[in-house]
């Protein structure tokens, strides 16, 4: 084993033991960026890069395992991706389904997709459906899938859901313009019934939510990691983790 391989593998050792178990995220958001960037630095194509960063999501679910994350939302394509180019597109299509069932097949976690799935081809769609419906009695982390999503669209759909609701129990407008309030939205949202996530990670160096969770997040703690995703290590997850713990958080202040 290499010298710097026994560096690593000591620094990652004393990191985690230095962790304070009692701040540790319940929900922790992912947006896994970079896979183009790091295939373009590798010479390899778009779908390499895509592969390369699935491979690299249960490793990332079973670090939040070790620590006790209750929930983890991974963003791995957004409504905006669902213009790209169809020779792009479809074999990124291809590799979330493939990573998705694979998951679902551990039997580990509970996969629930969020997003707007009636924009997806159908057969990405029932896949998707179809690893929520197997993993449905576990009882493990609960793994929110985010594939044809944006933070927008998800309010759009959320007070298109209440207003239906409210149309199904004959409320008029003027009722639910009177009563509606924070909760009545957070309802009908695509993570209703989770708690908020604590903490939002981002890959690759950038520093903005790109519509992630945008009402979710409004006292989310964030950490921008240089990584991209395929290189994300567990050095880099307990580095979040350990700045997490550091904050005072003053929701809103």
């Amino acid at each position: 084993m290499a010298l710097s391989d026994l560096v690593y593998g000591a620094y990652e050792r004393r990191l985690s033991a230095s962790l304070d178990r009692t701040r540790i995220p319940r929900h922790v958001g992912v947006i896994l960026d970079g896979n183009r960037r790091w295939a373009a630095v590798q010479g390899s194509s778009s779908a390499q890069g895509h592969r390369a960063g699935a491979d690299k999501i249960a490793a990332v679910l079973g670090w939040c395992d070790e620590v006790g994350v209750e929930v983890v939302t991974l963003w791995l394509l957004s409504t905006d991706n669902l213009s790209r180019p169809s020779a792009e597109l479809d074999p990124l299509l291809r590799i979330i389904e493939t990573t998705v069932t694979s998951l679902a097949g551990t039997g580990r976690w509970r996969i629930h997709p969020v997003g707007a799935l009636d924009l997806l081809p159908a057969q990405t769609a029932e896949i998707l459906k179809a690893a929520e419906a197997e993993t449905l009695t576990s009882t493990g982390m609960l793994v929110n899938i985010a594939v044809g999503y944006g933070g927008r669209r998800e309010v759009v759909d959320a007070v298109r859901a209440l207003l239906a609701e409210a149309a199904s129990k004959g409320t008029s407008l003027d009722d639910l313009a009177s009563a509606i309030d924070v909760e009545h939205i957070a309802e009908h949202l695509y993570t209703a019934g989770q708690p908020d996530p604590d903490l939002v990670i981002r890959t690759s160096g950038e520093q903005r939510l790109s519509g992630f969770l945008l009402w979710q997040s409004a006292h989310s703690e964030f950490y921008f990691c240089e990584a991209y995703w395929p290189d994300f290590r567990r050095v880099d997850f307990l580095r979040a983790l350990r700045s997490y713990a550091a904050r005072s958080r003053r929701y809103g202040s």
